[in-house]
């Protein structure tokens, strides 16, 4: 990520009782809303989605959102990504081109996607834009408790961002053993996710059938959902589930954890994998 484009700085006035007020340099993470189009191959486009995210690994956001909506299937189908209008360091429109014969869901362009930071369901279409064909886990990976404990001190270390800002949410991908493989950040939880999703998707590695992914922030339905898109086994989350989270890890074979920090954790489905 451009550190350059990830937080910028303001001047803030501190108040506490007891004390001097004191101005000093804040850094705040950067929100811009990020427009993502679909180009075709008779040179037209469709703007499919907006998304309020921080700069910075925009192409594995679109990459990771088309294919965890389920509008994508494989990178093969994509041409070329690249962000649209003026050269400047920082462009709001980003453009997926696509090679010739790719059959897509058109059903699903029908609809208009708006995504704020915090939640991306809220600003789906309608209730069934959630259903984007998630499929029955087939992973047989297994974990020592240990591990798990030893997750949320990695993801803090390689947050470099929330480091200056404290403002941002991170998604990382861990090996069985607990080696940390990729990590992002973002004012959206779903957006960080979609970006390491993306990665993985833009280089051919999913499913990702023996990775362990832990959320900075709480389990929310739509993070399970595209965990399960991506075939990921095990989502660990810093915070709580919600119950629709819980239902759907349940229902196809995922591993959900909540809570997990100060070497504790709970576990809300798929226990045999550890």
């Amino acid at each position: 990520m451009n550190k350059a484009l990830a937080y910028s700085g303001t001047t803030v006035r501190h108040i506490a009782i007891g004390a001097e007020r004191v101005d000093f340099d804040d850094a705040l993470a950067v929100e811009e809303p990020l427009e993502i189009r679909i180009g075709f191959p008779d040179g037209k486009h469709k703007a499919v989605s907006i998304t309020m995210r921080t700069p910075g690994h925009d192409a594995e956001l679109a990459a990771g959102f088309l294919f965890t909506e389920g509008i994508l299937t494989s990178p093969e189908q994509i041409k070329q990504i690249r962000h649209c209008g003026k050269a400047t360091a920082l462009s709001n429109t980003i453009r997926v081109d696509l090679n010739d014969n790719i059959d897509l869901d058109l059903k699903r362009l029908e609809r208009n996607f708006y995504t704020t930071s915090s939640c991306g369901v809220c600003g789906k279409a309608s209730i069934e834009a959630i259903a984007t064909g998630v499929k029955k886990l087939e992973s047989e990976i297994k974990i020592d408790a240990d591990v798990i404990h030893s997750l949320p001190e990695k993801l803090r270390e390689a947050q470099s961002v929330f480091e200056k800002t404290g403002g941002l949410h991170a998604s990382a991908l861990f090996t069985a053993d607990g080696n940390l493989d990729i990590v992002r950040e973002d004012v959206g939880r779903h957006n960080a996710l979609d970006k390491v999703i993306g990665a993985k998707f833009m280089a051919a590695e999913t499913p990702l059938s023996d990775t362990i992914l832990l959320v900075s922030g709480r389990a929310s339905f739509e993070l399970v959902q595209k965990a399960l898109m991506a075939g990921i086994p095990i989502l660990a989350a810093v915070g709580a589930p919600s119950s629709l989270a819980v239902e759907l890890a349940d229902e196809y074979g995922m591993t959900l954890l909540g809570f997990v920090r100060d070497n504790r954790f709970n576990i809300y489905s798929g226990g045999q994998r550890l």
